[in-house]
Protein backbone atom coordinates (compact mmCIF):
# COMPACT_ATOMS: atom_id res chain seq x y z
CA UNK A 1 0.00 0.00 0.00
CA UNK A 2 1.42 3.35 -1.01
CA UNK A 3 1.57 6.30 1.36
CA UNK A 4 -0.96 8.18 -0.77
CA UNK A 5 -3.49 5.34 -0.63
CA UNK A 6 -3.03 5.01 3.12
CA UNK A 7 -3.52 8.75 3.55
CA UNK A 8 -6.69 8.68 1.47
CA UNK A 9 -8.07 5.83 3.52
CA UNK A 10 -7.31 7.66 6.74
CA UNK A 11 -8.98 10.80 5.41
CA UNK A 12 -12.07 8.83 4.40
CA UNK A 13 -12.19 7.13 7.80
CA UNK A 14 -11.85 10.46 9.61
CA UNK A 15 -14.58 11.99 7.45
CA UNK A 16 -16.93 9.15 8.40
CA UNK A 17 -16.10 9.54 12.10
CA UNK A 18 -17.11 13.21 11.97
CA UNK A 19 -20.69 11.95 11.72
CA UNK A 20 -20.37 9.88 14.93
CA UNK A 21 -21.63 6.65 13.30
CA UNK A 22 -21.55 4.64 16.53
CA UNK A 23 -24.01 7.00 18.19
CA UNK A 24 -26.08 7.09 14.99
CA UNK A 25 -26.36 3.29 15.05
CA UNK A 26 -27.87 3.35 18.54
CA UNK A 27 -30.28 6.09 17.51
CA UNK A 28 -31.29 3.98 14.50
CA UNK A 29 -31.79 0.93 16.74
CA UNK A 30 -34.02 3.06 18.96
CA UNK A 31 -36.18 3.76 15.90
CA UNK A 32 -36.42 0.05 15.09
CA UNK A 33 -37.39 -0.54 18.71
CA UNK A 34 -40.19 1.97 18.23
CA UNK A 35 -41.35 0.02 15.19
CA UNK A 36 -41.32 -3.19 17.21
CA UNK A 37 -43.53 -1.95 20.05
CA UNK A 38 -45.98 0.09 17.95
CA UNK A 39 -49.51 -1.18 17.45
CA UNK A 40 -50.56 -1.79 13.87
CA UNK A 41 -49.71 -3.86 10.84
CA UNK A 42 -46.21 -3.70 9.43
CA UNK A 43 -45.81 -1.86 6.10
CA UNK A 44 -43.47 -3.17 3.43
CA UNK A 45 -39.99 -3.97 4.70
CA UNK A 46 -38.32 -1.51 2.34
CA UNK A 47 -40.25 1.38 3.86
CA UNK A 48 -39.03 0.52 7.34
CA UNK A 49 -35.49 0.04 6.06
CA UNK A 50 -35.54 3.48 4.44
CA UNK A 51 -36.83 5.04 7.65
CA UNK A 52 -34.09 3.32 9.67
CA UNK A 53 -31.51 4.65 7.24
CA UNK A 54 -33.08 8.11 7.39
CA UNK A 55 -32.85 8.16 11.19
CA UNK A 56 -29.24 6.99 10.98
CA UNK A 57 -28.36 9.78 8.53
CA UNK A 58 -30.22 12.42 10.54
CA UNK A 59 -28.38 11.36 13.70
CA UNK A 60 -25.14 11.48 11.74
CA UNK A 61 -25.84 15.00 10.58
CA UNK A 62 -26.49 16.04 14.18
CA UNK A 63 -23.24 14.40 15.29
CA UNK A 64 -21.29 16.20 12.58
CA UNK A 65 -22.91 19.51 13.50
CA UNK A 66 -21.92 18.86 17.12
CA UNK A 67 -18.26 18.51 16.09
CA UNK A 68 -18.50 21.50 13.74
CA UNK A 69 -19.79 23.74 16.54
CA UNK A 70 -17.69 22.38 19.41
CA UNK A 71 -14.23 22.45 17.88
CA UNK A 72 -13.12 25.00 20.49
CA UNK A 73 -14.30 22.77 23.35
CA UNK A 74 -12.84 19.68 21.72
CA UNK A 75 -9.45 21.37 21.56
CA UNK A 76 -9.45 21.75 25.37
CA UNK A 77 -10.25 18.10 26.08
CA UNK A 78 -7.71 15.32 25.70
CA UNK A 79 -10.44 12.86 24.70
CA UNK A 80 -11.42 14.94 21.68
CA UNK A 81 -8.31 16.98 20.90
CA UNK A 82 -7.46 14.91 17.81
CA UNK A 83 -10.79 15.33 16.06
CA UNK A 84 -10.36 16.54 12.45
CA UNK A 85 -11.92 19.97 12.95
CA UNK A 86 -9.54 20.56 15.86
CA UNK A 87 -6.37 19.44 14.14
CA UNK A 88 -7.17 21.36 10.98
CA UNK A 89 -7.40 18.24 8.84
CA UNK A 90 -10.88 19.46 7.88
CA UNK A 91 -11.82 23.12 7.73
CA UNK A 92 -15.00 23.89 9.65
CA UNK A 93 -16.31 26.27 7.02
CA UNK A 94 -19.56 26.78 5.11
CA UNK A 95 -18.95 23.80 2.83
CA UNK A 96 -19.12 21.35 5.71
CA UNK A 97 -22.14 23.14 7.19
CA UNK A 98 -23.94 22.95 3.84
CA UNK A 99 -23.22 19.23 3.60
CA UNK A 100 -24.49 18.64 7.15
CA UNK A 101 -27.72 20.58 6.65
CA UNK A 102 -28.21 18.96 3.23
CA UNK A 103 -27.83 15.49 4.74
CA UNK A 104 -30.46 16.29 7.35
CA UNK A 105 -32.85 17.58 4.67
CA UNK A 106 -32.38 14.44 2.59
CA UNK A 107 -32.94 12.18 5.58
CA UNK A 108 -36.17 13.95 6.57
CA UNK A 109 -37.42 13.75 2.98
CA UNK A 110 -36.57 10.04 2.86
CA UNK A 111 -38.51 9.39 6.06
CA UNK A 112 -41.57 11.29 4.86
CA UNK A 113 -41.72 9.73 1.40
CA UNK A 114 -41.08 6.18 2.62
CA UNK A 115 -43.50 6.24 5.56
CA UNK A 116 -45.35 9.39 6.63
CA UNK A 117 -44.67 12.96 7.64
CA UNK A 118 -45.15 12.33 11.35
CA UNK A 119 -42.19 9.96 11.22
CA UNK A 120 -40.30 12.60 9.24
CA UNK A 121 -41.10 15.26 11.85
CA UNK A 122 -39.82 13.09 14.69
CA UNK A 123 -36.69 12.30 12.67
CA UNK A 124 -36.04 16.02 12.29
CA UNK A 125 -36.80 16.81 15.94
CA UNK A 126 -34.33 14.19 17.14
CA UNK A 127 -31.51 15.75 15.13
CA UNK A 128 -32.57 19.30 16.05
CA UNK A 129 -32.64 18.44 19.75
CA UNK A 130 -29.10 17.08 19.74
CA UNK A 131 -27.61 19.55 17.29
CA UNK A 132 -29.21 22.79 18.41
CA UNK A 133 -30.89 22.47 21.82
CA UNK A 134 -28.19 20.30 23.42
CA UNK A 135 -25.06 21.41 21.55
CA UNK A 136 -25.72 25.12 21.03
CA UNK A 137 -28.10 26.13 23.82
CA UNK A 138 -27.53 23.94 26.87
CA UNK A 139 -24.21 22.12 26.93
CA UNK A 140 -22.11 25.11 27.97
CA UNK A 141 -24.76 26.61 30.24
CA UNK A 142 -26.48 24.00 32.42
CA UNK A 143 -25.91 20.59 33.98
CA UNK A 144 -29.40 19.67 32.70
CA UNK A 145 -27.97 19.67 29.16
CA UNK A 146 -27.98 15.90 28.68
CA UNK A 147 -31.42 15.50 30.27
CA UNK A 148 -32.97 17.58 27.50
CA UNK A 149 -30.51 16.16 25.01
CA UNK A 150 -31.87 12.73 25.83
CA UNK A 151 -34.95 13.60 23.82
CA UNK A 152 -32.91 12.85 20.69
CA UNK A 153 -33.20 9.11 21.33
CA UNK A 154 -36.82 9.47 22.40
CA UNK A 155 -37.75 11.13 19.12
CA UNK A 156 -36.14 8.20 17.29
CA UNK A 157 -38.51 5.82 19.08
CA UNK A 158 -41.43 8.03 18.11
CA UNK A 159 -40.25 8.10 14.48
CA UNK A 160 -40.18 4.31 14.34
CA UNK A 161 -43.56 3.97 16.03
CA UNK A 162 -45.15 6.61 13.78
CA UNK A 163 -43.98 4.65 10.72
CA UNK A 164 -46.29 1.85 11.86
CA UNK A 165 -49.09 4.00 13.25
CA UNK A 166 -49.08 7.82 13.46
CA UNK A 167 -51.24 7.51 16.58
CA UNK A 168 -48.62 6.63 19.19
CA UNK A 169 -49.77 3.82 21.50
CA UNK A 170 -49.06 3.24 25.18
CA UNK A 171 -46.21 0.76 24.61
CA UNK A 172 -44.35 3.14 22.32
CA UNK A 173 -44.86 6.05 24.70
CA UNK A 174 -43.44 4.01 27.57
CA UNK A 175 -40.35 3.02 25.57
CA UNK A 176 -39.99 6.68 24.57
CA UNK A 177 -39.84 7.64 28.25
CA UNK A 178 -37.42 4.77 28.93
CA UNK A 179 -35.03 6.21 26.31
CA UNK A 180 -35.47 9.65 27.84
CA UNK A 181 -34.48 8.29 31.26
CA UNK A 182 -31.69 6.13 29.82
CA UNK A 183 -29.58 8.81 28.17
CA UNK A 184 -28.57 10.79 31.31
CA UNK A 185 -27.19 7.84 33.35
CA UNK A 186 -25.53 6.49 30.23
CA UNK A 187 -23.78 9.78 29.53
CA UNK A 188 -23.16 10.79 33.15
CA UNK A 189 -21.31 7.51 33.67
CA UNK A 190 -18.96 8.45 30.85
CA UNK A 191 -18.79 12.02 32.15
CA UNK A 192 -17.56 10.69 35.51
CA UNK A 193 -14.69 9.00 33.68
CA UNK A 194 -13.85 12.20 31.79
CA UNK A 195 -14.77 14.70 34.52
CA UNK A 196 -11.30 16.30 34.52
CA UNK A 197 -11.65 16.98 30.80
CA UNK A 198 -15.08 18.56 31.22
CA UNK A 199 -13.90 20.65 34.17
CA UNK A 200 -10.90 21.91 32.17
CA UNK A 201 -13.17 22.80 29.25
CA UNK A 202 -15.68 24.54 31.52
CA UNK A 203 -18.58 22.24 30.61
CA UNK A 204 -21.04 21.91 33.54
CA UNK A 205 -21.66 18.18 33.41
CA UNK A 206 -23.31 16.77 36.54
CA UNK A 207 -20.20 15.10 38.04
CA UNK A 208 -18.31 18.39 37.61
CA UNK A 209 -20.89 20.57 39.36
CA UNK A 210 -22.21 18.06 41.92
CA UNK A 211 -19.36 15.62 42.50
CA UNK A 212 -19.10 11.92 41.79
CA UNK A 213 -21.01 10.75 44.88
CA UNK A 214 -24.18 12.70 44.19
CA UNK A 215 -23.90 12.00 40.47
CA UNK A 216 -23.80 8.26 41.16
CA UNK A 217 -26.94 8.54 43.30
CA UNK A 218 -28.78 10.40 40.54
CA UNK A 219 -27.62 7.78 38.03
CA UNK A 220 -29.05 5.02 40.23
CA UNK A 221 -32.40 6.82 40.55
CA UNK A 222 -32.67 7.12 36.77
CA UNK A 223 -31.59 3.51 36.26
CA UNK A 224 -34.11 2.08 38.70
CA UNK A 225 -36.87 4.18 37.17
CA UNK A 226 -36.18 3.18 33.58
CA UNK A 227 -35.65 -0.49 34.52
CA UNK A 228 -39.05 -0.70 36.21
CA UNK A 229 -40.76 1.29 33.49
CA UNK A 230 -39.27 -0.87 30.73
CA UNK A 231 -41.15 -3.92 32.06
CA UNK A 232 -44.59 -2.29 31.85
CA UNK A 233 -45.10 -2.83 28.06
CA UNK A 234 -45.29 -6.56 28.84
CA UNK A 235 -48.63 -5.89 30.52
CA UNK A 236 -49.86 -4.08 27.39
CA UNK A 237 -49.27 -6.94 25.01
CA UNK A 238 -45.54 -7.43 24.55
CA UNK A 239 -44.41 -11.04 24.89
CA UNK A 240 -42.10 -13.09 27.03
CA UNK A 241 -39.00 -12.39 24.97
CA UNK A 242 -39.46 -8.68 25.52
CA UNK A 243 -40.00 -9.22 29.24
CA UNK A 244 -36.81 -11.30 29.52
CA UNK A 245 -34.73 -8.70 27.70
CA UNK A 246 -36.14 -5.83 29.74
CA UNK A 247 -35.68 -7.65 33.05
CA UNK A 248 -32.16 -8.92 32.34
CA UNK A 249 -30.88 -5.65 30.94
CA UNK A 250 -32.53 -3.51 33.59
CA UNK A 251 -31.42 -5.81 36.38
CA UNK A 252 -27.78 -5.76 35.29
CA UNK A 253 -27.75 -1.99 34.74
CA UNK A 254 -29.30 -1.46 38.18
CA UNK A 255 -26.73 -3.76 39.78
CA UNK A 256 -23.77 -1.89 38.29
CA UNK A 257 -25.38 1.42 39.26
CA UNK A 258 -25.69 0.23 42.87
CA UNK A 259 -22.01 -0.70 42.79
CA UNK A 260 -21.26 2.77 41.46
CA UNK A 261 -23.10 4.38 44.39
CA UNK A 262 -21.15 2.24 46.84
CA UNK A 263 -17.84 3.01 45.14
CA UNK A 264 -18.09 6.04 42.81
CA UNK A 265 -14.78 5.35 41.08
CA UNK A 266 -13.96 5.92 37.44
CA UNK A 267 -13.50 2.19 36.96
CA UNK A 268 -17.04 1.50 38.16
CA UNK A 269 -18.36 4.44 36.14
CA UNK A 270 -16.89 2.94 32.97
CA UNK A 271 -18.44 -0.43 33.82
CA UNK A 272 -21.78 1.30 34.30
CA UNK A 273 -21.42 3.02 30.94
CA UNK A 274 -20.99 -0.34 29.20
CA UNK A 275 -23.83 -1.82 31.26
CA UNK A 276 -26.11 0.93 29.93
CA UNK A 277 -25.23 -0.05 26.37
CA UNK A 278 -25.94 -3.71 27.14
CA UNK A 279 -29.28 -2.80 28.72
CA UNK A 280 -30.38 -0.83 25.68
CA UNK A 281 -29.25 -3.54 23.26
CA UNK A 282 -31.08 -6.26 25.19
CA UNK A 283 -34.25 -4.19 25.42
CA UNK A 284 -34.36 -3.26 21.74
CA UNK A 285 -33.26 -6.68 20.48
CA UNK A 286 -35.89 -8.38 22.63
CA UNK A 287 -38.58 -6.00 21.37
CA UNK A 288 -37.64 -6.68 17.74
CA UNK A 289 -37.47 -10.46 18.29
CA UNK A 290 -40.83 -10.40 20.05
CA UNK A 291 -42.40 -8.51 17.16
CA UNK A 292 -40.76 -10.74 14.55
CA UNK A 293 -42.09 -13.89 16.14
CA UNK A 294 -45.52 -12.33 16.41
CA UNK A 295 -45.48 -11.34 12.73
CA UNK A 296 -44.26 -14.77 11.66
CA UNK A 297 -46.80 -16.47 13.88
Amino acid sequence: MTAAVAANRNTFRDAIMVFKPRIAVFIMLSATGGMAVAQGSMPEFWRLAVLALAVFLAAGSAGAFNQWVERDLDARMSRTAKRPFVTGQFTAGPLWLTAIVGLLAVSVLMAGLATNWWAALYTFLGAFTYGVIYTMWLKRRSWTNIIIGGLAGSFAVLAGAAAINPVIGTEALIVTVVLFLWTPPHFWSLAMVASDDYAKAGVPMLPVVAGDKLCAQVILAHTLGLSILSIIPYFYGMGGIYLAGAALGGGFFSWTSIKLVRQPTRKNALKNFFASLLQLCLLLAAAMADRAIGVIG
